[in-house]
């Protein structure tokens, strides 16, 4: 929401992956970094095809910023850490899904972050009881298949929400 004065999380879509009465993950999925993901095959010294890769990397958050983590669409192929966060979405962070990335052998849809976004027990609650965030259901097709830039507006707009009409001002009549 535009109140929201955390500088880390400006215009930020965040899919939760996992919340607990322990708190809460995300990763933000609506914030590139001026890398492409192939850097990342580079530095890892591994082999990868022209063009796999050529696509930017995503800030997922202020925590851990040198720790990867690709969100990607469910799928057969199991890596080493794919934990399953929906029917149709999955996490993994292990360097073997990078491997098959690299070669185009990786998921069909899939977005590569550095970092993640963590909530303590009870911090994001308390955020949302102060309409600090909009919160809407999760949809594959916002995360995979709207551009990175768009994804803010599709995701308000799937709840009715034009984000140009919200104003972090509030009048008294």
């Amino acid at each position: 929401m535009p109140g929201l004065r955390d500088p880390n999380f400006s215009q930020s879509v965040v899919y939760i992956c996992e919340h607990s009465q322990d708190g809460a993950m995300g990763l933000i999925i609506n914030q590139q970094l001026d890398i492409q993901v192939n850097a990342i095959f580079k530095q890892l010294d591994l082999d990868y095809h022209e063009g796999c890769g050529d696509h930017l990397i995503l800030d997922g958050g202020p925590v851990a910023r040198d720790r990867g983590f690709i969100l990607h669409r469910a799928c057969t192929q199991r890596w080493e850490s794919t934990v399953d966060i929906s029917d149709d979405v999955s996490l993994t962070a292990s360097k073997d899904i990078l491997s098959d990335i690299a070669v185009g052998k990786g998921p069909q849809n899939a977005l590569v972050t550095l970092g993640y976004s963590s909530w303590d027990a009870g911090q994001l609650e308390e955020e949302l009881t102060t309409n600090s965030w909009l919160t809407i259901p999760a949809k594959s097709a916002i995360i995979f298949n709207t551009e990175c830039e768009n994804r803010a507006v599709v995701a308000a707009a799937s709840i009715g929400i034009k984000l140009g009409m919200l104003s972090m001002d509030i009048g008294h009549a």
